[in-house]
């Protein structure tokens, strides 16, 4: 997600609730590829013992883990330059030991680029394209998306203006820039 962490599967949520705070993990990530923990040599021989039901736990947190970084990379691909960080990743401990991303978030620059409405509109695409990246974007990700709708909107509605101004007399100055978007 461009900024907010997903929901996690209820057996996921049921084993947080019996293992209580101990079982979470947060931390971050820049890379965008980080990989899961791998138990010690100790914990491989107790992730054999485990359960049914943890077992079943430890293949949606690895489902899960490779969903979240997928969406996650998707956002950051797609946002190219405007992208200020990394993928930022929540890690859950499953049962086995091992940390698996839970949710995540890429931050990127949504400002509009000042005094230059035709750029502030191919940033807007932009940010647009990397919010809907994902196969099933966010309902955050639809909130970005929705916010650079409205940025684009704004940013033409001052173009139009502007192409107005300059058929009014005004300067021409700014018809490169008009080209620049036709």
């Amino acid at each position: 997600m461009i900024s907010s962490i997903s929901s996690m599967t209820p057996l996921i949520g049921a084993y947080l609730q019996q293992s209580g705070s101990a079982a979470k993990s947060s931390s971050t990530d820049d890379s965008g590829l980080q990989q899961t923990t791998k138990p010690a040599a100790a914990d491989t021989k107790k992730a054999l013992q485990l359960s049914e039901v943890d077992q079943k736990i430890v293949q949606q947190l690895t489902k899960r883990d490779t969903e979240v970084k997928a969406h996650e990379l998707a956002h950051l691909a797609a946002a190219g330059g405007i992208a200020t960080s990394g993928a930022h990743f929540e890690y859950q401990l499953g049962p086995d030991g091992v940390r698996y991303a839970v949710g995540g978030e890429v931050n990127i620059d949504t400002s509009p680029v000042s005094g230059n409405p035709a750029a502030t509109l191919r940033k807007a695409d932009i940010i647009k394209s990397a919010a809907l990246a994902p196969a099933q974007p966010s309902a955050q990700d639809l909130q970005v998306a929705a916010s650079a709708t409205a940025m684009a909107a704004k940013a033409s509605a001052e173009l139009l203006a502007l192409s107005k101004h300059t058929q009014e007399g005004g300067k021409n100055s700014l018809g490169s820039l008009l080209d620049v978007s036709a």
